[in-house]
């Protein structure tokens, strides 16, 4: 950036300027620009149960059972929403439809190799 005189620039105009930069800065640094993946605060125990709809109880068992993903900074625990959503869509049954794909995929797959 170059040496400017700020009390030549309307507020708006320095504005636009610390946009441009922090844009810049942030694109060429992705990283710092993440906050917990999504930019969201962690939930609690009580909350993650919520989203769940299950009970705290539940949720308290989940997470002895390492079946649950979960942060734990001294005696807290802590859920990311986003990894929670991603743990449900892990325990998505396929359909008929998508198994019967999946077998007719590694079939021909087999058959090619022969």
């Amino acid at each position: 950036m170059e040496n400017l005189v700020f009390t030549q620039l309307s507020i708006t105009e320095v504005k636009q300027l610390f946009r441009q930069e922090l844009h810049q800065y942030f694109s060429e640094h992705p990283a710092l620009g993440k906050q917990n993946d999504s930019g969201e605060e962690p939930l609690s125990v009580q909350e993650a149960a919520e989203l769940l709809k299950l009970s705290v109880a539940t949720v308290y068992a989940l997470v002895q059972k390492a079946a649950i993903p979960v942060s734990k900074r001294g005696k807290r625990l802590y859920f990311s929403k986003q990894e929670l959503l991603e743990w449900i869509q892990q325990g998505r049954k396929a359909t008929h439809a998508e198994l019967q794909q999946q077998a007719l995929d590694n079939f021909q797959a087999i058959n090619k190799r022969r």
